[in-house]
């Protein structure tokens, strides 16, 4: 099995309709490959969090941190049409 984690977040640059839009195409392959496992969390540190805070996430968050990017949907797209 392959668990992976990612943090999704919304606004840091792509859109909040594009980020829910990915983690409907992870749910579906992971119930179309059960090797696939997802553990999503939503964070709400996109452009509004940074004109509140003046900073893009809170200081203590760490780099181990997956972030759902363009470059993660590409792949995963990749992936998906190989299932398919």
């Amino acid at each position: 099995m392959r668990n992976y984690s990612i943090a999704a977040i919304p606004a840091d640059g792509i859109g909040p309709e594009v980020i829910s839009a990915g983690i409907e195409v992870l749910k579906a392959l992971s119930h179309r490959d059960p090797q696939l496992k997802f553990d999503i969390q939503t964070f709400d540190w996109g452009s509004d969090y940074c004109k509140r805070y003046g900073v893009m996430m809170p200081e203590e968050v760490g780099t181990e941190v997956a972030i759902f990017t363009r470059v993660g949907v590409t792949r995963i797209m990749r992936y998906a049409f190989k299932l398919a």
